[in-house]
């Protein structure tokens, strides 16, 4: 387990530490710790609503919603040194919809508490400000998401997952599923495995098993910009 200093080098990157009385600080610091998830796990729900914020330090998190039918749709992901508050959804009193949180890959977080958060955000304007600036980048995510299944045609929403993709790991090879894409992009594994083949007829992937490469990623930023005119 990582011991005080450990935390305290990882907190100290947060924007508002030096803003911290030193109260405030070894608060932060006692109400935090580590938590090892494997891919898969379930990490938050409508049932356990109000876990802490979490600082991604290893793996992938996917944040969703479910309707009454079943049908999961990704509202955004986030890995490495990225920040969760959605996981202390009773910090934010104006979320009115019930989200879920899943590990994608094993993943290792900080768990900060959220009766601490809560505590440094009431007496603090700058925790305060970051909590609100940061629930604000998250909505906005959300809002592309529904933008991009509300107004986009398929094709180009599959294009520029992809191409998200290859920007976030720096490869060309992408190591996904097609039941992964249809997850992440809130559609049907058979719609995203007809549309992969066709982009592999006109020569723009090639699939192969548990993956597929890029071959022209100006055809797919095309095929994007064209949809958007």
């Amino acid at each position: 387990m990582q011991d005080t200093k450990d935390y305290k080098s990882i907190l100290a990157e947060l924007p508002f530490w030096d803003k911290l009385s030193d109260a405030e600080a070894e608060l932060l610091i006692s109400g935090t710790k580590t938590i090892s998830y494997k891919q898969g796990d379930s990490i938050h729900s409508p049932s356990n609503e109000c876990i802490g914020v979490l600082l991604v330090r290893r793996g992938e998190l996917r944040t969703y919603i479910l309707s009454e039918s079943g049908k999961e749709v990704t509202l955004f992901r986030l890995r490495e040194c990225e920040i969760c508050i959605l996981s202390a959804s009773c910090l934010l009193s104006n979320i009115t919809f019930d989200v879920f949180i899943d590990a994608q890959k094993d993943t290792d977080v900080l768990l900060i508490s959220s009766a601490v958060f809560a505590q440094l955000q009431s007496n603090n304007v700058y925790v305060e400000n970051f909590a609100l600036h940061l629930a604000a980048d998250r909505f906005s995510d959300v809002m592309w998401a529904m933008e991009q299944i509300l107004f986009m045609s398929f094709d180009a929403r599959l294009a520029v997952f992809l191409l998200d993709e290859t920007s976030k790991t720096g490869e060309d090879n992408l190591t996904l599923t097609h039941e992964q894409i249809a997850r992440y992009i809130g559609s049907a594994r058979e719609v995203v495995s007809r549309m992969l083949k066709y982009f592999e007829s006109e020569g723009v992937v090639e699939l192969h098993r548990g993956g597929l490469k890029i071959i022209d990623k100006p055809a797919l930023l095309e095929l994007t910009q064209a949809k958007n005119k």
